[in-house]
């Protein structure tokens, strides 16, 4: 079994390094009062753990009969047949009825049913940049009309991707990247709890390459013992984060060396829409790139610019284009 899935955090108070954002949680499930909720931050940062400890706290023993979660991605992206022939959803489906449609019955159909012993249910939507303009104002609606008893939460890495009139009804909670010393700690208190051993310069190549991300350290530590030392770590690591997004920030980088600023602007929009990739996991790709090919004090610069504001919740794709505008002025531009 995956060590993310066994050391996953079971209350709120094992959700580690997002403490600001874990006290608001806690005081709404002791207080009883819930707001719609737009939670976001990159990957492995405690997101979708956080909202299951929520409801544990809120509902005790029935919190899984007062929360229904959805993928976006599976809700929309993968047409009307699976929606027909997922379990879930075939006893509402409506042959004949476009994908919207039948969208807007299964959301109305599951914020309609009465919750259990407790005032209000959560309906939790994640991968929430998957939904579609269209599914977006659907659910405006119904945020309007099933207010009394649901409370929408949305879980996203890209905020920018959620239309200002749910983003406007949602409480905003950003989760940070957790930092270096954060992670270290707790991949060493799993190697305790494993009875492992692994050499500090390893830990730290690993905390290195997770970048804020507790999930794909975890990942990373398993991988590490599995191999039991037979192979080199740093060239396994390579490796595993070689993905053809890393191509795509090579030919960004090409396009702006030739010139070509729309070319790169495409790129890294097609990164984040068609990928999935929110900005943070961009400027991270263009950083393995300019490792490789590049060396260049004023890249690093523009890139831990670019980073930070990032980290401060700014808009994705206003950020990334004017950090290709600067390698271009900066770099490129002769």
């Amino acid at each position: 079994m995956l060590w993310s899935e066994i050391y996953r955090p079971r209350g709120c108070d094992g959700i580690i390094g997002q403490d600001e954002v874990v006290r608001y949680l806690v005081s709404f499930a002791e207080s009883g009062g819930v707001p719609h909720m737009l939670i976001t931050g990159p990957h492995g940062t405690g997101k979708t753990a956080a909202v299951e400890c929520l409801a544990k706290k809120l509902y005790a023993g029935n919190w899984e009969a007062n929360v229904s979660i959805f993928s976006a991605s599976d809700l929309l992206g993968r047409g009307r047949s699976t929606l027909e022939a997922d379990e879930r959803f075939s006893h509402v489906y409506r042959r004949g009825q476009s994908l919207i449609v039948n969208f807007k019955y299964i959301v109305k159909w599951y914020a309609s049913m009465r919750p259990l012993d407790a005032p209000f249910k959560l309906i939790v939507f994640e991968d929430a940049h998957d939904l579609t303009f269209e599914a977006q104002q659907a659910l405006r609606r119904t945020m309007e009309r099933y207010s009394a008893t649901c409370r929408f939460i949305f879980i996203t890495t890209r905020p920018s991707a959620i239309i200002p009139a749910i983003a406007s009804r949602c409480l905003p909670l950003f989760f940070a990247p957790l930092k270096s010393g954060i992670v270290r700690a707790r991949l060493e208190e799993i190697l305790a709890a494993e009875s492992a051993t692994l050499p500090a310069d390893d830990i730290d190549l690993i905390v290195h390459a997770a970048q804020g991300d507790l999930r794909r350290a975890i990942i990373y530590l398993q991988l590490a013992i599995g191999s039991g030392g037979d192979a080199d770590l740093a060239e396994v690591l390579a490796e595993v984060s070689r993905s053809e997004t890393g191509n795509a920030a090579a030919s960004m980088f090409e396009a702006l060396r030739a010139g070509n600023f729309d070319a790169a602007s495409r790129i890294a929009e097609s990164m984040m829409i068609e990928y999935g990739l929110p900005a943070q996991e961009v400027v991270r790709e263009l950083r393995q790139v300019i490792r490789r090919e590049y060396n260049d004090p004023a890249l690093a610069v523009a890139l831990a610019d670019a980073d930070y504001r990032l980290c401060h919740n700014a808009n994705d794709f206003v950020q990334i284009n004017a950090l290709l505008a600067r390698i271009a002025r900066e770099v490129f531009c002769e």
